[in-house]
């Protein structure tokens, strides 16, 4: 085969790829919020992608893809063509990732499910919200300003507040999950990425009257 016979070849698989792409348009992106690295797995503020891991061990999806600055994987979710996104911008700088993939495929922020970890909730608890503020999340405040809109539906994933009040936050949130919590926080993680998909199914008033409060 010649150097011109494998150019050729190229080109007609990107435009294979492309005409894939067009006939099958991304319509949501599912975010789980995290920082990358074997130094923060199994920490509270990697709750988000604890919820995605849990969703590919289930389903077979990967998010593997290095794309928009964060690990990605495309698949249907609640009915839907989806990008599964794991930002790997360390958490403070989320949004940035999730504009660069909402811009590529023209998705407005009613169509973006972010899944994060929230202290304001006992390790477990689950809280749905179709929008809101970033309630103190680094990563929400990202992503709202990239996106300039806080319209975009969520799923909290508690992961308890601090021990005391003197408790540095940093150390709380980037401490590991231990004991009982361990097992708490492996079965809100299913529950989490469950909701997301009744989200991108229904809608975030059905997910929230089906999982808020749930352990």
């Amino acid at each position: 085969m010649s150097v011109f016979d494998i150019f050729a070849k190229l080109d007609r698989e990107k435009a294979e790829k492309e005409a894939a792409a067009a006939a099958n348009p991304i319509e949501w992106l599912v975010v789980g919020l995290g920082n990358p690295g074997s130094k923060y797995e199994n920490t509270r503020h990697n709750s988000g992608f604890r919820a995605l891991d849990a969703y590919c061990r289930h389903s077979g999806q990967r998010i593997d893809r290095l794309k928009f600055k964060a690990l990605t994987g495309e698949g249907q979710f609640g009915g839907k063509r989806v990008l599964f996104l794991k930002p790997q911008t360390f958490m403070n700088l989320s949004g940035e990732s999730v504009r660069e993939a909402a811009q590529f495929y023209k998705i407005p922020p009613e169509k973006i499910v972010v899944l994060f970890d929230d202290i304001s909730l006992d390790v477990g608890r689950l809280r749905v919200r179709a929008k809101g503020s970033a309630g103190g999340q680094n990563g929400v405040k990202s992503i709202i300003y990239q996106l300039q809109s806080d319209q975009f539906p969520r799923v909290k994933i508690g992961i308890g507040s601090k021990p005391h009040p003197d408790y540095d936050l940093a150390d709380w949130v980037l401490s590991k999950f231990q004991g009982d919590d361990l097992q708490k926080i492996d079965d809100a993680a299913e529950r989490a990425w469950q909701a997301a998909e009744e989200i991108v199914r229904d809608g975030a008033a059905a997910a929230a009257q089906k999982f808020n409060g749930a352990n």
